[in-house]
């Protein structure tokens, strides 16, 4: 079982940063791949990013591709997402997503835990 709180969301103007974290409890940190993933409005939730268990490996979206950065810390059992030059379209909630055994995945029904979620607003 693994348990998982986002934070660092918050309001943002256009063109900011924002860094989102997301603590893990259990032992077995380490034995997961992780993402996020985000919600916005009235719309189906979005593959944002994953990362494999060791952090060797990492996915992400197009649309997020050369803004946002994934990354771990399996001593502190914390996954991290990087938001750099935010724009408008990247308001929605994110959460982070636990996947055990595997190294990733863009697909929300192949991951097994799920934190409450953050939000990201960002003004224009």
């Amino acid at each position: 079982q693994v348990q998982l709180v986002e934070s660092g969301g918050g309001l943002v103007q256009a063109g900011g940063s924002l860094r989102l974290s997301c603590a893990a409890s259990g032992r077995t940190f380490s034995s997961y791949a992780m993402g996020w993933f985000r919600q916005a409005p009235g719309k189906e939730r979005k593959f944002v990013a994953a990362i494999s268990w060791s952090g060797g490996i990492t996915y992400y979206a197009d649309f997020v591709k050369g803004r946002f950065t994934i990354s771990r810390d399996n001593a502190k059992n914390t996954v991290y997402l990087q938001m750099n030059n935010l724009e408008p379209e990247d308001t929605a909630v994110y959460y982070c997503a636990a996947q055990f055994g595997r190294v990733g995945s863009y697909h929300d029904y192949e991951y097994d835990y799920w934190g409450q979620g953050t939000q990201v607003t960002v003004s224009s």
